[in-house]
């Protein structure tokens, strides 16, 4: 079990893409299944043994205090009922870990996001992670990327690769070896980074996911990093700089090549593909919900 023990989890955006939904709502709480999508980065978080969470919230985030704190009328209700059932997952909720909750004040980028967090996390390595990619419990990521910074030092990311026609979309990694992946256990050294490049301009074809574990260095970098791309402080553009300094001063990046299922709720439609994909995945509604799905597009 890895000795890091804190991540953070920014919060704190609009919502935009999904209004009127999130108009009074949080893009966070929207839900996937029958959870809302945060429980489930909660979850990843308290599975690898980070049980020292903190958010990085906004204005009208309320709910997500609310959802991760207890509820003693509706607890006493459920257990009058005697529905243990959902007594027990109303509870769960509120013990995946300490829970704290900060403010960003103003919308100034993921950098400033994580920048937010610096009290909180002190001097020690934490795990960044970001509510639109959902990673599937069965597959294993952020343990493994903990282990590589235990091992490696510096600050690690995580990759996948992505069709050249979608990589402008996303961070991309130019890696320290043409060969990429050389010791073939799916750690690959990070020469640079460039925060959404054209697609025949993209140094590799390796896209940056929302998980990162950093060394508290970053903190440092992070306040001298001016506004980049959207007039926003861009952890993209300070894990640049953190791959090209020595280790001694926190330097180096590895990235983490994640090969396994990853859910993006970060637009509409692939919202509603991460929730019917893992609906038909649920022994409860599975077997119901492929046959209705089949039905449904034989009638297309």
């Amino acid at each position: 079990m890895s000795q890091i023990r804190k991540a953070v989890i920014p919060a704190a955006g609009l919502g935009t893409r999904f209004l009127p939904a999130t108009k009074a709502m949080p893009k966070e709480m929207l839900p996937v299944v029958d959870e809302p999508a945060i429980q489930y980065v909660v979850d990843e978080a308290s599975e690898a043994g980070l049980d020292d969470i903190l958010m990085v919230t906004g204005r009208s985030k309320r709910a997500l205090e609310n959802h991760f704190d207890r509820v003693p009328d509706l607890e006493a209700v459920l257990e009058a009922k005697g529905d243990q059932k959902k007594l027990d997952l109303v509870r769960r909720a509120t013990g995946l870990g300490d829970l704290h909750y900060i403010r960003q004040g103003e919308a100034k980028g993921l950098g400033h996001a994580v920048l937010c967090a610096k009290r909180h996390v002190g001097s020690e390595p934490f795990a960044v992670l970001l509510g639109d990619d959902l990673i599937d419990a069965r597959d294993e990521l952020l343990t493994t990327m903990l282990e590589t910074q235990e091992r490696l030092g510096g600050s690690v990311i995580a990759v996948m690769e992505v069709p050249r026609e979608d990589i402008s979309a996303y961070g991309v990694v130019t890696p320290a070896e043409s060969g990429g992946d050389a010791a073939g256990d799916g750690v690959v050294p990070v020469s640079g980074l460039v925060e959404k490049p054209a697609a025949d301009e993209a140094p590799s074809n390796l896209a940056v996911i929302g998980r990162y574990v950093l060394h508290p260095a970053i903190f440092e970098q992070l306040e001298q990093t001016p506004p980049g791309r959207g007039d926003e402080i861009q952890l993209t553009d300070a894990l640049q700089e953190m791959a090209a300094k020595p280790a001694e001063q926190g330097g180096g990046v590895h990235a983490v090549v994640f090969r396994g299922r990853r859910y993006d709720t970060g637009d509409k439609l692939s919202y509603i593909k991460a929730v019917v994909t893992l609906a038909v995945d649920r022994e409860d509604l599975g077997t119901d919900l492929r046959s209705w799905l089949k039905d449904f597009a034989a009638g297309l």
